[in-house]
């Protein structure tokens, strides 16, 4: 395993198939046990509380869409090229709908394929992930 990087198996890690790790979780919740992120991606409607980390903030409100889809996109290749070699989370409030959708984006840059990306992140990160239609269209059409 690279330095830096997260333990497979804990709460949250999806890996994606590349072999990169990347921790998504909901922001509502404690933070879980273990090493802090290096760089973390916060998708709320309104600026996040600071955090001992590197972080962006993406606007997007909750059960919508980014508010800027370019840099939605930009955030997305930062975590997925930062997540080979940092320990990376993508979070929003409840860890479902805005993560599960960055974290299928993610999938899709990594070579899954746009119209399975859903799936795979429903399968490896959390049943519940991406949360609504238009979330879903999203991924989608991010490919």
């Amino acid at each position: 395993m690279r330095s830096g990087a997260w333990e497979p198996g804990a709460v949250g890690v999806l890996r994606l198939p590349s072999g990169r790790l990347v921790r998504g979780r909901g922001l509502r919740r404690p933070l879980p046990d273990g090493p802090a992120p290096d760089f973390g991606l916060y998708l709320l409607g309104r600026e996040p509380v600071p955090v001992d980390w590197e972080s962006r903030w993406l606007r997007w409100p909750d059960f919508r869409l980014p508010a800027d889809r370019g840099a939605a996109a930009e955030a997305f290749r930062e975590v997925w090229r930062r997540a080979g070699e940092q320990r990376v989370e993508v979070a929003c409030g409840g860890g479902y709908g805005r993560t599960g959708t960055a974290l299928a984006c993610l999938a899709v840059l990594d070579g899954v394929p746009a119209d399975r990306a859903v799936d795979y992140v429903r399968a490896h990160y959390a049943r519940r992930a991406v949360e609504t239609p238009w979330q879903r269209r999203y991924v989608r059409r991010f490919g």
